[in-house]
């Protein structure tokens, strides 16, 4: 067998985007021929899904999974939302949902979990890239567990059951009726869907996220003209407020409006003779934080036909 080193993997790689270990790999199947390992990437699929490692996915699904008192939450990314309607795209986000339920709860974990075919899914998400022909990617995952009680999932503009846009896992441990408390998470999930709140409580937010807040407020109050100890109570007046309106257990409930989250959840506690305590959630809205590249239709349309350049500003610039 030829041996096989490491600065022909560099090349290899270099010439066509795949895995080092898919690399090494097919030069230890082509003895270590550039050519044909390129043409034995080309034919598993390899070298075509890494060219399109680059382009930008940000759409796709969130998947959830839920099993008793353990629940799972993913969010797979696609190129186009045409793929997210793709049966076989779905499939691969509710199975990888329905496998984080047994693992660690980390993408790194997951990737490298067992398809139930054989396999992993780092390889199911490779042949999914070459047979669909659009970069993905498992971008995150959570895993949340209580140890008596429920967690709750709810998916918000659903494109299939437990499939959607925005997921959300609430965890409630109660010794109270699993029922009862299911019914509560569905409904804490929702607002949970709909508020987006950052952090379970005041104290629970990003400091990072205070400081920015506090800058704000100071630079608005300094503008007021009061005196600075006036200033100092009015920005951190401005930071409570902050507080409260992005904890969840102090935002006002969705459903009424007018009940705080907590008071929502002691009064159901009451109700069911039991101790409820939300310990945590999660929400992921599918693309948060992923910087899409714009996509001017228009423009390429006028490019193509030879249309000036001031109509391609103008097809390119907001309402």
């Amino acid at each position: 067998m030829a041996e096989i080193t490491a600065a022909a993997v560099k090349e290899l790689r270099e010439r066509t985007g795949a895995g080092m270990m898919d690399c090494k790999k097919a030069l230890g199947e082509t003895q270590g021929d550039m050519e044909s390992a390129i043409d034995w990437l080309r034919t598993k699929g390899l070298a075509a899904a890494a060219k399109k490692a680059g382009r930008t996915a940000a759409e796709g699904l969130v998947g959830v999974a839920v099993a008793g008192n353990r629940g799972s939450i993913v969010e797979v990314n696609s190129e186009t939302d045409f793929v997210s309607r793709n049966e076989q795209f779905q499939e691969f986000v509710r199975t990888v949902a329905e496998l984080a339920l047994a693992g660690p709860g980390t993408v790194e974990g997951l990737l490298a979990a067992t398809w139930p075919s054989g396999g992993t899914v780092e390889e199911k998400l490779t042949a999914n890239i070459a047979t669909i022909g659009e970069n993905q990617s498992l971008r995150r995952s959570a895993v949340l567990q209580v140890p008596d009680g429920v967690v709750v999932s709810y998916v918000h503009n659903a494109a299939a059951p437990g499939l959607g846009k925005i997921g959300v896992l609430v965890a409630l441990a109660s010794p109270g009726d699993k029922g009862a408390l299911t019914a509560l998470g569905k409904q804490l999930a929702m607002h949970i869907a709909a508020a987006n709140p950052q952090a379970l409580t005041g104290d629970a937010l990003d400091p990072s996220v205070i400081e920015r807040e506090r800058s704000i407020a100071s630079e608005k109050a300094s503008g007021s003209g009061k005196p600075p100890e006036i200033v100092a109570k009015m920005v951190e007046g401005a930071i409570a407020k902050f507080r409260k309106e992005n904890a969840l257990l102090s935002q006002l409930f969705v459903i009424d409006n007018k009940t705080k989250v907590e008071d929502v959840i002691k009064a159901e506690a009451k109700r069911l003779g039991a101790d409820i305590e939300l310990t945590t959630f999660v929400r992921f809205q599918l693309g948060e934080g992923i910087e899409k590249k714009a996509s001017d239709f228009a423009a390429e349309v006028a490019a193509v036909s030879g249309v000036g350049s001031s109509a391609k500003v103008g097809a390119g610039q907001d309402a």
